[in-house]
């Protein structure tokens, strides 16, 4: 094996296990507040019912802090703080590395009591995402993924399972996760597009967190999820934990995955699922 190939190798399975540490470390520390009673909202973003909780902000803190102080030379890319610059205090840039991260995908859910929310983390060698991990701490289950290196799901005491996503499924017969953004203008027009494809599909489920739909689609529990209005670091991990659980994740007509839109599904399904949301003009707002 070439000595370029095994290099990068060790480098992503050092950085997938230092995600997965302090993404189980942050994921303890979010369900010990939670079990305390709801914690407090103390900021919104896009509209008034898109919040953030203080745990929000202690969780990116302690993941931010984690992985600096043993690679002071990274930087980071989270949902709260920003993009790190060289000289700032989350760190130097010097390595080539960004972690991408989103503390607590999920915080309605989170707020609610509702188990479906996780702690994603990805991280980028040169702008290639080479590891992710998604913690789901309700639910004890990690998943996680490094590039070429398969996806896994993680329990404890249970030995790690190879995740491989359902394929050769006709949309007609498809069970398709979505979700919806926080703008009325934008929440109206995804109606329209779920009430069109409703009809077209099996069913649809509604998590309320991306980073789990795309696990979900790994894993086989969901046949194919899509979703206008992501962040990056809402999709960054589970994107490469969907591939490498072999689905197709990407935008519409050949386009890359983005905040316009993120399709995942099986090879076969892919396709026909992207070809039916392009037909309803799906990446516009009222």
């Amino acid at each position: 094996m070439p000595g370029e190939l095994l290099l990068g190798i060790a480098v992503s399975a050092e950085l997938l296990k230092l995600a997965a540490d302090t993404a189980a470390e942050a994921g303890r520390l979010l369900a010990s507040w939670r079990a305390g009673g709801r914690p407090e909202v103390v900021d919104t973003k896009s509209s008034p019912t898109d919040v953030v909780t203080e745990m929000d902000r202690k969780a990116e803190e302690l993941i931010t802090e984690r992985i600096l102080a043993l690679r002071p030379g990274d930087t980071v890319l989270g949902e709260e703080g920003g993009q790190s610059e060289p000289g700032q205090p989350r760190g130097s840039g010097s390595s080539g590395v960004r972690w991408v991260v989103d503390p607590l995908d999920g915080t309605v859910n989170y707020l609610y009591g509702i188990p479906e929310w996780a702690v994603s983390i990805a991280a980028e060698v040169d702008g290639i995402i080479v590891a992710g991990v998604v913690e789901v701490p309700v639910l004890g289950e990690t998943f996680t993924a490094s590039a070429g290196g398969g996806a896994w799901l993680h329990r404890r005491g249970v030995a790690a399972a190879r995740l491989h996503c359902n394929d050769g499924v006709p949309l007609d017969r498809a069970l398709v996760a979505t979700g919806f953004g926080y703008d009325a203008g934008r929440r109206k027009v995804q109606g329209e597009v779920v009430g069109a494809l409703l009809p077209r599909v099996r069913d649809i489920r509604r998590h309320g967190s991306a980073a789990v739909d795309l696990c979900m689609v790994a894993a086989g529990r969901v046949d194919a999820c899509y979703e206008r209005g992501l962040n990056y670091w809402d999709y960054a991990a589970g994107s490469l934990i969907a591939r490498e659980a072999g689905a197709v994740v990407g935008g519409l007509s050949g386009r890359p995955e983005s905040t316009s839109m993120t399709v995942a599904a099986g090879p076969d399904l892919y396709p026909r699922l992207a070809g039916f949301l392009a037909g309803l003009d799906p990446e516009r707002d009222a």
